[in-house]
């Protein structure tokens, strides 16, 4: 009894005419693939949004309050001269009632280490998170 053995190539797979021929358990592993890939992307949305992290509001350096955010709010600091909104994992200092407004003006925070400051309230607002920061120092 002989045993042949058969070498599998690319070229075996692809006509003369460049058409790729796929047999039927080709398509069922990139099936596999494409839907295993998918369920991962949905699995870290959901599970990334609840590890979001928090964020620790000090007023002349006590703590204010601990917030979550992975849950949607407006949160009123030092008696309403600012307003923070937590929305979608980030904190953004949309109001306050000191003259530069420059607390206001930053970008939103979202990952370790990131703050919002506000000098004239003495208000501190910073992001304890598993996510770090993209940059670990910023220069002019």
């Amino acid at each position: 009894m002989k045993l042949e053995i058969k070498k599998l190539n690319l070229k075996d797979k692809i006509d003369l005419k460049g058409k790729i021929n796929l047999q039927k358990k080709d398509w069922i592993l990139i099936a596999i693939i494409i839907f295993v890939s998918g369920l991962a992307f949905l699995l870290h949305g959901v599970i990334g949004g609840k590890g979001a992290g928090c964020v620790t509001v000090k007023v002349e350096g006590e703590i204010e309050g601990v917030y979550s955010l992975a849950e949607d709010r407006e949160i009123e600091i030092n008696g309403g001269t600012n307003i923070l909104k937590i929305r979608n994992g980030t904190a953004d200092m949309i109001k306050a009632d000191c003259p530069d407004k420059l607390c206001v003006n930053q970008r939103a925070v979202s990952k370790n280490g990131e703050s919002i400051i506000c000098l004239p309230n003495k208000v501190v607002v910073t992001v304890d998170s598993s996510e770090n920061s993209e940059f670990d120092a910023v220069t002019q």
